[in-house]
């Protein structure tokens, strides 16, 4: 699509955050353009698709299998990682500054780095908000890393432990989660515990009953799950949790969190070992220390073409940018936006590059729907969203090998066709030679 005319190609471009977006887009700008102008930068070694941390968390999906070396990626889609995260930007200088990186001791083993860049995209996608709701970020754990979703998967397998032990001693015990968040990471952590908590009780949690001593508890502060989905989607995915012995709580606003418990608006009392915040998230508290625009939100304020307002050469996508729709929306923070937008940048990007005349059209969000994983089993949810008048409803078998597409695909974005397929066989075997949980 674009002619190779390596006189033009002077283009230093940075990509700051490996995310979904953020990867694709040095995977596909790094295999047209090389090392030397292509770079990513990260604070984590290897990458983790974030639709999966819920796995990740219910020890379903081994994060040591599951992860790809941003190393690894950078040789193969010659692209060059840079190790570290963003901390400062000059926009004038056209340089961002990366942090020294230390290890467990805090000693120095890469320096603080000042890098160069002739267009910048940040892609540092989002955090927990906790609506500074009392005792929320003290404890409460949310999937935001994959460091958080193996804190979580440890912490639940010393529960786990703890009250085998209680049980052999002929009292009684129990686990007891609460997940705040009916929305799709609620949901499908719930989903994916429970399936995670009976495999657990048949290596080495046998006197634990999965469905009354591990009890797992949604609340949700609108009047149904998946408010933003179509409402057959809510009611069949809260009739599933049911089924899996998940307690849903509508209409329950959280007041108060202590580490032994979550108060509601209304005096309500949850007794939890183990709470997991995912009601809402926020960009980046960095972000609004770098001198551009931010929203109340703290996303970086977008033009239609994603560029930051007021500068030519920066832009920004995925969970991070305020774009703006037609309607006058924002565009949703989810992982086919992100995909979309990379997508959009590469072409703009690329005749940047090559120096050839940019086009005027804008990113437009194309709604494709939204799949839900209610375990390994089934899955629900919409689909084609706004690409017919109509929408359609899916379920079951049919939804959840829409669902696992949907990750080998971005696999296919950044590893291609031939080494995605090798992976998944591989997996596919791998599940079949080792425990259905990660236990160790």
């Amino acid at each position: 699509m674009f002619p190779l005319r390596q006189q033009h190609m002077q283009q230093r471009i940075v990509i700051v955050g490996g995310g979904a977006g953020g990867l694709e887009l040095a995977c596909k700008l790094g295999r047209k353009l090389g090392a030397e102008q292509v770079t990513l930068v990260d604070m984590q070694l290897f990458h983790i698709w974030k639709p999966s941390l819920h796995e990740v968390a219910a020890g379903t999906l081994d994060i040591h299998q599951e992860g790809l070396s941003y190393e690894m990626l950078a040789h193969d889609n010659r692209f060059t990682f840079c190790f570290g995260a963003m901390t400062a930007l000059d926009s004038e200088a056209r340089t961002v500054t990366v942090s020294a990186v230390t290890d467990d001791n805090g000693e120095e083993l890469v320096p603080e780095r000042t890098l160069p860049f002739d267009q910048l995209v940040v892609s540092v996608g989002s955090t927990a908000n906790h609506f500074n709701v009392p005792g929320a970020a003290e404890h409460t754990l949310s999937l935001n890393r994959p460091a958080d979703a193996e804190q979580f998967r440890l912490r639940m397998l010393k529960l786990l432990t703890a009250a085998e032990l209680r049980k052999s001693a002929g009292n009684e015990a129990q686990v007891r989660i609460v997940i705040i968040g009916g929305g799709a990471t609620g949901v499908e952590l719930a989903a994916e515990l429970r399936e995670a908590s009976v495999v657990h009780s048949r290596y080495g949690f046998r006197r634990l009953d999965p469905n009354t001593d591990v009890r797992i508890t949604l609340l949700e502060g609108a009047d149904r799950i998946l408010a933003p989905l179509p409402k057959k989607v809510s009611i069949a995915a809260a009739h599933l949790l049911k089924e899996r012995h998940v307690t849903i709580e509508t209409d329950c606003r959280v007041a108060r969190i202590t580490p032994e418990q979550v108060e509601d608006a209304t005096g309500r009392v949850f007794a939890a070992d183990l709470v997991v915040w995912a009601a809402g998230i926020k960009a980046p508290s960095l972000l609004a220390e770098l001198g551009l625009p931010t929203n109340r939100s703290g996303q970086l304020e977008v033009e239609g073409n994603l560029q930051v307002k007021g500068h030519t050469n920066i832009f920004a996508l995925g969970d991070c940018a305020a774009c703006p729709m037609a309607d006058g929306k924002l565009v949703p923070p989810r992982a086919q936006a992100a995909h979309q937008q990379a997508s959009y940048l590469v072409t703009r990007l690329m005749r940047r590059a090559m120096e050839q005349p940019e086009r005027d059209d804008a990113y437009v969000y194309k709604d494709h729907g939204s799949l839900v994983s209610v375990g390994t089993q089934t899955s629900v949810g919409n689909l084609m969203g706004n690409l017919f008048r109509s929408t359609w409803y899916v379920q079951g078998v049919l939804a959840r090998t829409m669902y696992v597409s949907l990750h080998l695909m971005h696999h296919q974005a950044v590893l291609g066709t031939l080494r995605t397929g090798v992976l998944a066989v591989a997996r596919f075997l791998v599940k079949r030679a080792t425990p259905l949980v990660k236990l160790h």
